[in-house]
């Protein structure tokens, strides 16, 4: 039986736009929508049992019941009442444990994000790819930003504004209703985060060269770009 061969689908391409002020833009703002919106797909991609932030305030608590509870052992000499905090303690440690990859790995995401902030004078494309490598992903979202980022002259100056967390809400009620995390693969996801960095980019050991990076041709996946489009007051 004959028949023509037919070739992969190209990948569907989706859009979706956000205005912002120009002058709001700013490192502080792109490092912490992009920070939001890495929490939010490892959330609905069901990579993660809850979102960072319930995770983050329950890690914090199974710190802080077991440092109560080790003060409670030293308080007292009852051995029936230390045989019972003892075996409390331990259920808290494994909790600790089970997290505590995760949220380091999160911290070095968190960070490496900073430091090619601060080094790249304009971020203006950030991609998100989750698969089982970034040549073979299941899912791409692609984050523009018109304009760049001003250069963060303070290395520490990443607190979170009121304009971070507008662009932030924007940014995830656009992912949401393009139907983010609503196709989903049984088991673990890796999530890359590639950026494009100039030659004068001084590279971490911890980041990976990829040059001229391209997506697999064969590869069937979905794109879904968000565009941070900044105007000025004028309206240029």
């Amino acid at each position: 039986m004959e028949g023509n061969v037919s070739s992969e689908p190209e990948p569907e391409v989706d859009y979706s736009v956000i205005n912002i002020a120009s002058d709001a833009l700013d490192g502080s703002t792109i490092f912490h929508t992009v920070n939001d919106v890495v929490s939010l797909l490892l959330y609905m991609h069901l990579q993660i049992p809850s979102t960072v932030q319930d995770m983050s305030a329950e890690f914090d608590t199974l710190h802080s019941e077991y440092k109560e509870l080790e003060l409670a052992i030293g308080t007292t000499a009852k051995t029936s009442f230390r045989r019972q905090q003892v075996s409390k303690m331990r259920d808290i440690k494994m909790g600790i444990r089970r997290m505590d990859k995760f949220m380091n790995t999160l911290l070095k995401v968190q960070t490496a994000m900073k430091v090619m902030i601060s080094q790249v004078p304009t971020m203006e494309k950030l991609v998100l790819a989750l698969g089982a490598s970034p040549l073979r992903p299941l899912h791409i979202y692609v984050l523009n930003f018109s304009h760049g980022a001003a250069r963060t002259t303070d290395s520490d100056d990443f607190g979170r504004s009121k304009l971070a967390e507008g662009l932030s809400r924007k940014a995830i009620r656009a992912l949401i209703s393009k139907g983010a995390g609503s196709v989903n693969y049984p088991g673990p996801l890796k999530l890359f985060l590639l950026f494009k960095a100039p030659s004068s980019f001084n590279q971490p050991l911890h980041f990976l060269p990829k040059r001229d990076f391209r997506y697999h041709k064969q590869v069937n996946h979905d794109i879904l770009h968000l565009w941070c489009y900044c105007f000025n007051v004028s309206g240029e």
